[in-house]
């Protein structure tokens, strides 16, 4: 049987409704066929968020009572025209929240992928042989060898009286947007600090998300005139923190 024939009886599936033969056969079909496993999943969030946001809307009082008063006013066909006029305007409502619920999480799922990916930056920056493409300590070097090689400029903090210091910087890519990696000691730790186009990163970033909190790396991150930073390393809390701050004063 084609995938599109099973399809057809995909949502009668997902609520039980099949004879026992057919809810065998269907379980073994979704888990050998990618597209339908997909396809059911996809239906399976869509209910839970619309089911979710049905609980969360709930009508008071007045509207209950206009509504029968309505209803009262308007005996017979015409009453039941409106009873099922009324409940189709429900019931589009609530699958538009939920398909804007089902976009939202989509958008989240998004966001904490790319924290793990900044990590991951991070990673590959420490194992890498040349971790910089351009060895300097001094921001007014680091920063022109940028130009021409990302679409966007940014300014670095002044580490004088603080106990970090500049190793040097590298290109880098970020959810397929080209950016800036740049490199800095402090107590033998080096800590990544990233910056990217915020208009480029897809998906909504929270800095209190529970990925953050798994990361094996500390990690901050703000957007400012337009850009994205990610500040991540091994080193304390306090000293992310604190280096984050210096770029937040700087300019």
């Amino acid at each position: 049987m084609a995938c599109e024939a099973w399809k057809l009886k995909l949502d009668t599936y997902l609520d039980g409704e099949l004879p026992s033969e057919q809810m065998r056969a269907f379980d073994a079909h979704v888990h050998s066929c990618p597209s339908c496993a997909a396809e059911a999943l996809l239906r399976v969030q869509m209910k839970r968020h619309i089911h979710a946001v049905g609980k969360r809307f709930t009508p008071t009082p007045e509207f209950r009572k206009r509504l029968q008063q309505s209803i009262a006013a308007k005996p017979g066909r015409s009453s039941v025209r409106l009873t099922w006029a009324m409940a189709s305007a429900v019931v589009a409502v609530l699958v538009v929240i939920g398909l804007a619920a089902v976009d939202r999480e989509r958008e989240r799922a998004h966001g904490e992928q790319i924290y793990g990916e900044v990590a991951d930056l991070h990673v590959a920056t420490l194992a890498s042989s040349s971790p910089v493409d351009v060895i300097s300590s001094d921001r007014h070097t680091v920063k022109p060898w940028f130009q021409g090689k990302i679409p966007f400029a940014f300014d670095l903090p002044e580490l004088q009286n603080s106990e970090f210091s500049l190793l040097g910087g590298r290109m880098t890519y970020l959810d397929q947007t080209p950016g800036a990696d740049l490199i800095y000691e402090v107590r033998k730790h080096r800590i990544s600090v990233l910056v990217f186009q915020e208009r480029s990163l897809r998906g909504r970033l929270d800095q209190n998300s529970p990925v953050t909190r798994k990361l094996s790396f500390n990690m901050e991150t703000w957007s400012r005139g337009g850009l994205r930073y990610f500040v991540v390393g091994d080193a304390s809390a306090a000293d992310i923190n604190d280096l984050a701050k210096l770029f937040k004063t700087t300019g």
